[in-house]
């Protein structure tokens, strides 16, 4: 690739590019576009809470796709024009600079390349992680907690918040769980393919005889529901207990009845927080676990009896969340 000449890779990237407007239908984006912000300008619209969200996200949404791909064809062009410069001057700093141009197009590119496979209903949404010891002890334990931080640089590094949820520590090394959010755009459609179990071999660090150990971690991977993405959860399916904080935390962790666990009876599937000293903080930053949890389940009904279990969908087959999963503890 370095020998290609420049002009055929500019070329190539431009095809490249021009494949990828295609799919995205930068033409009916523009129209949507036009339409929704005719409908934010609505000054009713804020009168539905619900519908005024969907709204400004999609435009969001929208507007940073087109602008994106207006930027990478307003580069490319110009990086046709910077070479021109740089062999007529002559001049090998402008040479340099068109190349690294050049390789930042290529990644750039192929990243948004990337992104239009990442077609499914949910691949735009964040995502929620967890994080499980499964077998294999104490390097079980320590597999999780290297996963965990796996994926966390592996989040820092390309600039996506996160925030922790709740991390349950094993007694000697390592974690028996953990839940965390990355706060990205396509996180779910980026991540989905790290869920399932991981296997770690290895001459384990924790045995004195040096002895070659397999330990296992389960990785879960969902997508985060919004506030507008309703399922319907009977009061009498949740459990909701109050208990106190443990592992590592502040002055007050211990003192104080701060830890949520949320739970969802049928399918018994529970959501944990203590990431916050007042209770009620605490089940707010649950919640998205919580909704998280009954969306799964949700979901994972294929059968008629899922609605008399109290889960139920829209005609457009999208899940509907009571606020009942979402409404903090009571004292």
């Amino acid at each position: 690739m370095a020998d290609q000449d420049p002009a055929e890779q500019i070329k190539e990237l431009s095809s490249t590019l021009a494949s990828v407007e295609s799919v995205l239908d930068l033409d009916a984006k523009h129209t949507e576009i036009a339409q929704l912000r005719e409908q934010s300008a609505d000054p009713e619209l804020w009168n539905d809470q619900e519908n005024a969200q969907k709204v400004t996200r999609r435009l969001s949404h929208l507007e940073s796709v087109v602008t994106k791909v207006g930027n990478i064809r307003q580069r490319l062009d110009d990086l046709s024009v910077l070479y021109e410069l740089a062999e007529t001057e002559d001049d090998p700093d402008t040479r340099a600079e068109a190349d690294t141009e050049l390789r930042s197009l290529r990644k750039d590119i192929g990243e948004l390349e990337v992104r239009t496979l990442l077609n499914g209903p949910y691949d735009e949404r964040e995502a929620l992680v967890t994080i499980n010891a499964q077998a294999g002890g104490i390097d079980a334990a320590d597999w999780a907690q290297m996963l965990q931080r796996m994926y966390l640089r592996w989040a820092e590094r390309h600039g996506y918040p996160t925030e922790i949820y709740d991390t349950s520590y094993a007694e000697e090394a390592g974690i028996k769980s953990t839940t965390f959010a990355v706060k990205a755009q396509f996180a779910y459609g980026t991540l989905r393919g790290e869920h399932g179990t991981h296997r770690l071999v290895r001459i384990s660090p924790f045995d004195n005889q040096n002895r070659r150990q397999t330990s296992f971690a389960g990785v879960d991977v969902v997508p985060v529901v919004e506030q507008s993405d309703h399922i319907d959860i009977e009061e009498n399916e949740l459990r909701i207990d109050v208990f106190r904080s443990s592992g590592p935390g502040g002055q007050s962790v211990n003192t104080t009845d701060s830890a949520v666990r949320i739970t969802h009876l049928p399918p018994a599937s529970s959501s944990r927080a203590r990431t916050r000293r007042a209770r009620s903080r605490t089940a707010r930053a649950r919640c998205p676990c919580c909704r998280q949890g009954c969306w799964s389940a949700s979901a994972g009904r294929s059968r008629p009896r899922s609605t008399s279990s109290g889960v139920n969908r829209s005609a457009a087959g999208e899940p509907r969340c009571a606020t009942t999963c979402c409404t903090p503890t009571r004292a």
